[in-house]
């Protein structure tokens, strides 16, 4: 028998894995390759819709002020999720982390000063969490839910305390210190000239790059940091790969000498700080800057989905939160016949998933695509703008539709969500 012929056998009663693929194309260049792909439909559709906002610089900076806390939101998922956490309770921790940053910003603290006492009581909520769902075997969802009704009830009863003899008012607080901005001197006007010149395409990119480069606050470069600093603890340290361990099968990483507790603390934790970063994102972003009740508006859970479309990595997180960081930006800076035009885009994209699943020869799910094309070219052919109770809803619409789309792909830790007893592997 010739050494071709020889084929790895498993031992009795067991079946072997399969080998993991390897990607043709790495991940940073597919990362690219859909920035190019989102940045030619946005440009194709302002273009043959006549609706420059689609690109323009004021939508960008919208989009990266509205993004950030959900970016947050989301790294703070996976950080929780990789451990084997189901941490549905972000919402309240980002409305704690709120009220703490509004806080540290009435004490003097500074802006940097509100990032670290919205990092602190994000944290504390995450602790709450661990202690009900590790310590305690809490249900996951359960103990979830509990830390969202708690997190805004503790932020309004503190709010009626402390705030309200401040500002006279129990619901908000009063304005705090905010970042100063920068801007990239000489390439920002360059840029506003090209985008003022409104030709195709180059005007789109200029646009899009310039709400970039000004008038970045360093709560940007904070959140950018934090997903390499995400990326390179869990993907490249021992103490990360120990972590997915624990998402992934922790009885065998308590066989391998993990303490599986430990490392489930420490990622609600750090969850739970993340999302209080977003939670004094918000604020800070806001304009002015204070905290209001109910300002989260359910980012937390978008966080979540952003979360869950970047199929629980941080590059596909912040694909994700720009996305639906987009929606929202859009909606504030311009009217609703711009949003309307996001149906056609949605046409265009549907167009393309029908060439592509084409060339796959997946004729099916070419045949639906198509149809769903149809029908949103319909629908915006025969409106002529979106109802103005619906445009506040768009993100909430947009992430129900990405994840419907995207659930196909998905594939979160094998552990996540299951209940876990220190021993159970004796």
């Amino acid at each position: 028998m010739s050494m071709v012929d020889v084929q790895p056998t498993a031992p009795s009663g067991m079946t072997m894995a399969p080998p993991p693929r390897k990607r043709i194309i790495p991940g940073w260049a597919t990362f690219a390759l859909g920035i190019v792909a989102v940045v030619g439909v946005l440009a194709t559709t302002s273009y043959l819709t006549g609706e420059p906002a689609l690109t323009s610089s004021s939508t960008m900076q919208n989009t990266v002020t509205l993004g950030l806390p959900i970016l947050l939101c989301g790294l703070g998922g996976i950080w929780a999720e990789r451990s084997g956490m189901i941490n549905i309770g972000l919402e309240g921790m980002m409305i704690l982390g709120t009220w703490g940053a509004a806080w540290a910003g009435v004490l003097g603290l500074g802006p940097y000063g509100s990032v670290l006492f919205g990092a602190v009581f994000g944290a504390l909520g995450g602790l709450l969490h661990a202690i009900a769902t590790v310590s305690f075997g809490v249900n996951h969802i359960v103990s979830g839910v509990a830390i969202n009704l708690l997190g805004a009830g503790v932020a309004k009863y503190l709010s009626t305390l402390i705030f309200a003899p401040l500002s006279d008012n129990p619901r908000d607080s009063p304005p705090i210190e905010r970042f100063d901005t920068f801007s990239a001197p000489g390439l920002g006007d360059w840029l506003g000239e090209l985008e003022s010149e409104q030709r195709a395409v180059i005007s789109d990119v200029a646009g899009l790059l310039r709400g970039l480069v000004t008038r970045v606050s360093p709560m940007l470069i904070i959140g950018i940091l934090l997903v390499f600093v995400t990326y390179l603890v869990l993907w490249h340290t021992r103490f990360g790969l120990r972590l997915r361990s624990c998402g992934e099968n922790p009885v065998a990483a308590e066989s391998l000498g993990v303490n599986v507790y430990l490392h489930k603390y420490v990622a609600v934790v750090a969850s739970g700080a993340l999302a209080g970063i977003g939670g004094a994102a918000l604020v800070l972003g806001s304009s002015p800057s204070i905290y209001s009740e109910g300002q989260t508006a359910n980012r937390g859970f978008i966080g979540l989905a952003a979360m869950i479309f970047g199929n629980w990595r941080p590059g596909g997180t912040l694909a994700g939160a720009g996305l639906f960081g987009y929606a929202d930006g859009l909606r504030l800076s311009s009217g609703p016949e711009t949003v309307h035009s996001l149906l056609y885009a949605a046409v265009i994209c549907a167009g393309l998933l029908v060439i592509w699943q084409l060339f796959r020869r997946k004729w099916t799910t070419a045949a639906l695509a198509a149809v769903g094309a149809v029908a949103v070219y319909v629908l915006y052919y025969a409106t002529d703008e979106l109802p103005t109770q619906f445009l506040p809803y768009t993100p909430h619409i947009i992430t129900l539709v990405v994840l419907a789309l995207a659930a196909q792909r998905l594939r979160p830790p094998a552990a996540d969500g299951m209940p876990y007893r220190r021993g159970e592997g004796d």
